[in-house]
């Protein structure tokens, strides 16, 4: 479509897009009412991810053995996508003692599109190659592109360029056969319809897209052993509570008593598993 010289996008055939038929008289409801549907709704997008758990599964296996072979995970991805993306990866290294540029999050628009909307950066496509050249991507690296409708252009020449290079590749989206996901190796597509309000993906499409990248990289860290049972026992104790949380997990998986737990992290420098591995020296010794 032509408006005064320019293109307007017509995004009506995604599914993100449509006007939900669940929600059309949800300004009428009374407070409760309207969080129940909008709970409702939230449900399907558990359902979304549920339904392509295979292909999350081969995502994980491709992301642990390019780590395991010296290579990173990168997300990339614009507005809530973006800040989703690097909000997974600021949350590895606290988690599993990963070095921060194992994970790397990039948003179209750099620091400032983290805490304000800009917009206009998704349709940047010369930005997103610099961007993934700043942080010297290369063909031994994983990159996710996250974009709820998957045709973002910032996300897609992410992809394409990340191809370009020999890199691995796989694409996050929330609508049927996307463009982001004809054009990744492998493409993690929980449909989840339309949204509560028309057009928000921020909301159930969001919900998804933090569902799977939870999974990509906890799956991950467990198997690059970085979980002991269901213990994180690579936390680094670098405030109270990481300490009390890394005194219960030594405690827990060594049966020892909390003044113990705590002399075995200092002797450790906050590291639960040096001060696991410790104590369980001793009581061999």
């Amino acid at each position: 479509m032509e408006r005064m010289g320019r293109t307007v996008m017509d995004l009506s055939n995604l599914t993100t897009e449509q006007s939900n038929p669940a929600t059309t008289q949800i300004d009428r409801l009374d407070t409760l009412s309207m969080l129940k549907l909008i709970n409702e709704e939230d449900k399907k997008a558990a359902v979304a991810v549920g339904a392509v758990l295979p292909d999350i599964a081969r995502a994980v296996d491709l992301i642990t053995s390019k780590i395991t072979e010296g290579g990173r995970l990168f997300y990339i991805g614009a507005g809530t996508s973006g800040r989703l993306g690097v909000l997974d990866a600021s949350e590895c290294p606290p988690t599993f003692g990963v070095s921060p540029h194992m994970v790397q999050g990039i948003i179209a628009g750099g620091v400032r599109a983290l805490v304000n909307s800009l917009e206009g950066a998704e349709d940047n496509r010369e930005r997103a190659i610099s961007d993934l050249d700043e942080r010297n991507f290369s063909s031994a690296d994983v990159l996710v592109g996250i974009a709820a409708s998957g045709r973002t252009p910032y996300v897609l020449s992410g992809i394409e360029y990340a191809k370009s290079l020999g890199a691995s590749t796989i694409a996050v989206s929330c609508v049927e056969n996307s463009e982001a996901a004809v054009l990744a190796d492998i493409a993690l597509t929980p449909v989840t319809g339309a949204e509560v309000i028309m057009g928000s993906t921020r909301m159930k499409a969001g919900t998804a897209t933090k569902m799977v990248l939870n999974m990509l990289t906890t799956a991950t860290m467990i198997k690059l052993g970085k979980v002991y049972g269901n213990l994180m026992v690579d936390l680094h104790a670098t405030n109270d509570k990481l300490r009390d949380r890394a005194r219960r997990i030594i405690m827990t998986a060594t049966g020892c008593d909390s003044e113990r737990a705590l002399a075995a992290l200092d002797a450790a420098n906050g590291h639960a598993k040096k001060a696991i591995e410790l104590i369980m020296k001793k009581s061999t010794d």
